[in-house]
């Protein structure tokens, strides 16, 4: 199975992980908290941790009590985890609806070089009302507007990362020159939503360009990724659905003459034990607490590590590139992922056994591109 990830978010993917006996819910706001989480999954060799992120107060805004509300700056969560990990990919998400797109350029740069190279970040789209009040500058708009502002907002985000030659900084002493003023360009972008100028104050990531991945479930969203992204998320009921999306995601690139493929990762919600029954019984347990059946945009699996590793190379033998795994309880089912399936994967030679690529485009197959105002001006 060429990539494995997994998704991190709050106590975990089902509503009332966080009563779980071994779940944290006075560390849900600490930097030891993620910091546990994002090391467990690099003792699994996994390709990239994900990180949600939000302008809701939580997942629900009813009246309920019962669960977890509040969370942390996704992108902040992982420039502290950054230096305390070193091979994991972290991609945080990022609100593009609500966010400028100059403030995320610097941050994933920043993230890039705290992290060495392995920064990349979630792009997503807000719909809510609720949302939109948090920031009071216009009404919601309709699910295309949003998906083309996206579109627009990575462009001015990928052009500022460009905006700066990778040997811009000269840093000598001697002459007293730090910078090459014609190595930094101006991105003069001018669109129905940005009108940005630069350059950025952030030199060029190590990557060159960090990777940018999409949640997609419908061809808008598909189109969006096959414009603006590296790896695309789709939520598969089964192989042969996997199959259909992927010939969806396919039409979609050549729609908009997408000139490489893009990644495209498979998901679930994932509830492991020893046996079947023990699975199915725990999530069972959750759903009791919880009141009601957990409900997701992705299918939801519940039995051992041998069952989900079959699941898993059967998505891939589709022609899924890679799994994105939503632990439905943490630290629990995260610890099932990287101390049960990955070394059931690895003894059927499926998964490395450690890292080799030093940036996460690496491990991905993506080549360090160039940078697109040096090839215009040399």
């Amino acid at each position: 199975m060429p990539h494995l990830a997994v998704a991190l978010d709050g106590a975990g993917w089902h509503p009332a992980a966080w009563r779980e006996p071994d779940a944290r819910p006075a560390e849900l706001f600490t930097a030891g908290y993620w910091t546990d989480l994002v090391r467990e999954a690099e003792r699994g060799a996994l390709d990239l941790v994900t990180i949600e992120d939000s302008f809701g107060v939580g997942s629900t805004q009813d009246a309920r009590v019962d669960r977890v509300y509040g969370r942390l700056d996704a992108t902040l969560v992982a420039a502290a985890v950054a230096p305390r990990t070193s091979a994991i990919g972290l991609v945080p998400t990022v609100v593009a609806t609500h966010t400028e797109p100059f403030h995320v350029s610097k941050a994933v740069a920043s993230l890039d070089y705290a992290s060495v190279g392995r920064a990349g970040y979630r792009v997503r789209i807000s719909t809510s009302p609720a949302e939109f009040a948090h920031v009071g500058r216009r009404e919601a708009g309709e699910v295309g507007e949003l998906l083309a502002e996206a579109a627009d907002h990575v462009e001015v985000v990928r052009r500022l990362w460009d905006s700066w030659e990778d040997d811009a900084e000269i840093r000598d002493a001697a002459t007293g020159r730090f910078v090459d003023r014609s190595k930094l360009h101006y991105i003069d972008f001018t669109g129905q939503w940005f009108s940005v100028k630069g350059p950025s104050i952030t030199p060029r990531p190590p990557q060159g360009q960090p990777p940018v991945v999409v949640l997609a479930h419908a061809a808008p969203v598909y189109r969006l990724a096959a414009r603006a992204a590296d790896v695309v998320l789709v939520t598969p009921r089964d192989p042969a659905h996997a199959t259909e999306l992927l010939a969806e995601v396919r039409a979609e690139e050549l729609a908009v003459g997408r000139p490489t493929p893009l990644h495209v990762f498979g998901e679930l919600v994932v509830f492991l034990d020893e046996t079947t029954a023990g699975a199915t019984g725990r999530l069972a347990r959750l759903d009791e607490r919880d009141g009601g059946e957990l409900r997701s945009d992705a299918a939801v699996f519940a039995g051992t590590v041998d069952d989900l590793a079959d699941l898993l190379l059967d998505l891939c033998a589709a022609g899924l590139t890679g799994i994105r795994l939503r632990p439905g309880a943490l630290p629990h089912d995260l610890v099932a992922v990287t101390r049960g399936l990955v070394p059931r994967l690895q003894a059927r030679g499926s998964f490395r056994r450690h890292y080799t690529e030093g940036t996460l485009r690496a491990r991905l197959g993506l080549a360090r591109p160039a940078n697109r105002y040096a090839e215009v001006t040399r």
